[in-house]
Protein backbone atom coordinates (compact mmCIF):
# COMPACT_ATOMS: atom_id res chain seq x y z
CA UNK A 1 0.00 0.00 0.00
CA UNK A 2 2.65 2.63 0.67
CA UNK A 3 4.00 1.64 -3.02
CA UNK A 4 0.92 2.60 -4.40
CA UNK A 5 0.39 6.04 -2.30
CA UNK A 6 4.17 6.65 -3.30
CA UNK A 7 3.93 5.86 -7.08
CA UNK A 8 0.55 8.68 -7.16
CA UNK A 9 1.98 11.24 -5.26
CA UNK A 10 4.61 10.92 -7.98
CA UNK A 11 2.18 10.95 -10.78
CA UNK A 12 3.37 14.61 -11.97
CA UNK A 13 1.19 14.26 -15.40
CA UNK A 14 -2.09 13.94 -12.84
CA UNK A 15 -1.01 16.69 -10.72
CA UNK A 16 -3.00 20.11 -10.02
CA UNK A 17 -0.75 22.83 -11.98
CA UNK A 18 -0.56 24.44 -8.37
CA UNK A 19 0.72 21.46 -6.41
CA UNK A 20 4.20 20.98 -5.90
CA UNK A 21 6.18 17.49 -5.12
CA UNK A 22 8.05 18.81 -1.90
CA UNK A 23 10.48 15.60 -0.90
CA UNK A 24 13.36 15.51 0.90
CA UNK A 25 15.25 12.96 -1.69
CA UNK A 26 16.01 12.61 -5.08
CA UNK A 27 13.08 13.24 -7.57
CA UNK A 28 10.75 10.48 -7.05
CA UNK A 29 10.87 7.08 -9.36
CA UNK A 30 10.71 7.67 -13.00
CA UNK A 31 11.74 11.00 -12.96
CA UNK A 32 14.64 13.14 -13.84
CA UNK A 33 15.70 16.45 -13.28
CA UNK A 34 15.38 18.65 -16.56
CA UNK A 35 16.46 22.18 -14.98
CA UNK A 36 17.42 23.43 -12.20
CA UNK A 37 15.69 26.65 -10.98
CA UNK A 38 18.13 27.57 -7.50
CA UNK A 39 17.15 27.53 -3.78
CA UNK A 40 13.61 28.39 -2.82
CA UNK A 41 12.80 29.70 0.32
CA UNK A 42 9.79 30.64 2.80
CA UNK A 43 9.57 31.56 6.76
CA UNK A 44 7.82 33.08 9.62
CA UNK A 45 7.92 34.28 12.49
CA UNK A 46 5.64 34.31 15.42
CA UNK A 47 5.45 35.16 18.93
CA UNK A 48 3.68 33.64 21.56
CA UNK A 49 0.58 34.72 23.29
CA UNK A 50 0.47 35.49 26.93
CA UNK A 51 -3.12 33.93 27.17
CA UNK A 52 -1.41 30.72 26.04
CA UNK A 53 1.81 31.11 27.96
CA UNK A 54 -0.16 30.98 31.05
CA UNK A 55 -2.78 27.77 30.54
CA UNK A 56 0.81 26.38 28.99
CA UNK A 57 2.55 26.56 32.30
CA UNK A 58 -0.48 25.26 33.84
CA UNK A 59 -0.54 21.90 31.71
CA UNK A 60 3.84 21.94 32.39
CA UNK A 61 3.23 21.30 36.28
CA UNK A 62 0.67 18.55 35.45
CA UNK A 63 2.12 17.15 32.07
CA UNK A 64 0.86 16.47 28.60
CA UNK A 65 0.87 18.03 25.06
CA UNK A 66 0.78 22.16 25.13
CA UNK A 67 -1.86 22.11 22.80
CA UNK A 68 -1.70 25.82 22.31
CA UNK A 69 2.20 25.66 21.07
CA UNK A 70 1.82 22.60 18.81
CA UNK A 71 -1.44 24.46 17.33
CA UNK A 72 1.08 27.56 16.63
CA UNK A 73 3.66 25.36 15.32
CA UNK A 74 1.75 23.64 12.84
CA UNK A 75 0.16 26.76 11.61
CA UNK A 76 3.82 28.21 11.52
CA UNK A 77 4.79 25.35 9.56
CA UNK A 78 2.15 25.83 6.93
CA UNK A 79 2.74 29.20 6.55
CA UNK A 80 6.06 28.98 5.37
CA UNK A 81 5.56 25.97 3.55
CA UNK A 82 3.17 28.16 1.16
CA UNK A 83 5.68 30.59 0.94
CA UNK A 84 7.63 28.58 -0.19
CA UNK A 85 5.14 27.22 -2.28
CA UNK A 86 4.90 30.80 -3.92
CA UNK A 87 8.24 31.32 -4.72
CA UNK A 88 8.76 27.99 -6.03
CA UNK A 89 5.26 28.33 -8.82
CA UNK A 90 6.72 32.07 -9.58
CA UNK A 91 10.30 30.14 -10.93
CA UNK A 92 8.62 27.72 -12.93
CA UNK A 93 8.85 24.66 -10.53
CA UNK A 94 6.96 21.57 -10.50
CA UNK A 95 8.94 20.08 -7.23
CA UNK A 96 11.32 20.97 -4.33
CA UNK A 97 13.89 18.85 -3.67
CA UNK A 98 15.71 18.22 -0.09
CA UNK A 99 13.67 20.25 1.70
CA UNK A 100 14.78 21.34 5.16
CA UNK A 101 12.89 22.58 8.10
CA UNK A 102 14.91 24.70 10.96
CA UNK A 103 13.68 26.81 14.24
CA UNK A 104 15.84 29.50 15.89
CA UNK A 105 14.50 32.14 18.43
CA UNK A 106 14.56 35.41 17.20
CA UNK A 107 13.69 37.62 20.35
CA UNK A 108 12.20 36.24 23.98
CA UNK A 109 9.14 34.83 23.01
CA UNK A 110 9.26 34.59 19.37
CA UNK A 111 10.93 32.18 17.30
CA UNK A 112 11.58 31.92 13.30
CA UNK A 113 10.08 28.83 11.18
CA UNK A 114 12.57 28.45 7.89
CA UNK A 115 11.60 26.25 5.07
CA UNK A 116 14.33 25.65 2.54
CA UNK A 117 14.76 23.40 -0.83
CA UNK A 118 16.19 23.32 -4.46
CA UNK A 119 13.40 24.24 -6.49
CA UNK A 120 13.64 22.28 -9.80
CA UNK A 121 11.32 21.31 -13.28
CA UNK A 122 11.23 17.43 -13.71
CA UNK A 123 10.21 15.32 -16.48
CA UNK A 124 9.02 12.08 -16.84
CA UNK A 125 12.87 9.59 -17.72
CA UNK A 126 11.45 8.31 -21.06
CA UNK A 127 11.10 12.05 -22.52
CA UNK A 128 14.43 12.80 -21.06
CA UNK A 129 16.03 10.14 -22.83
CA UNK A 130 13.80 10.70 -25.96
CA UNK A 131 15.48 14.26 -26.80
CA UNK A 132 19.27 12.57 -26.15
Amino acid sequence: MTTDLVARSADLAHRPDDMLVLTLLEPPPGYVIAEVLGLVRGNTIRARHVGHDIMAGLKSMFGGELSEYTKLMAESREQALDRLRAEAVARGANAVLGLQMTTSMVIQGSAELLVYGTAVRLVPAEAQGSST
